[in-house]
């Protein structure tokens, strides 16, 4: 296995994205949904474009994530009451049920990437990795 920064991140995020999909599907949800609760727990009734520039993903995405969560019993659809074009997404009870839940075991996740770190060594790694994110976002989509 090659320890050049692209080999290392493929390896590392596989295992972050097993470990999470793993977690997360303990309470019904899966990867990437609990990304969308987090948002919706924040701010209920977002666009599916909205969700996206939050996010940094697209809206093809998001929509077919909320369809999967619509699904499950996660979230409802709604037209805005100002514009019937557009959609809202809205958590549903049991979205907001399994909440606290999802954060806690993500909180763990984290707790278990970053146990050989020192604090300064997560400073550095939160930093570089949000440099790095930055680096290869085309500056089209980047948040002002």
């Amino acid at each position: 296995m090659s320890d050049e920064l692209p080999g290392l991140f493929t390896r590392a995020s596989k295992l972050v994205r097993a470990v999470t999909d793993e977690a997360m599907s303990r309470h019904g949800v899966r990867i990437g949904q609990n990304i969308m609760l987090q948002v919706l727990s924040e701010t209920d009734g977002l666009t599916p474009g909205e969700i996206a520039a939050r996010i940094g993903n697209t809206v093809p995405t998001i929509v077919n994530t909320a369809t999967r969560m619509e699904t499950a019993g996660l979230l409802v659809r709604r037209r805005d009451p100002d514009d019937a074009r557009l959609v809202r997404l809205y958590l549903t009870d049991r979205a907001r049920e399994v909440y606290p839940a999802v954060q806690a075991e993500r909180r763990n996740i984290e707790r278990r990437m970053t146990a050989m770190l020192t604090d300064e060594e997560q400073r550095h790694l939160h930093s570089a990795l949000q440099k790095i994110i930055m680096a290869l976002t085309p500056a089209a989509a980047r948040k002002p």
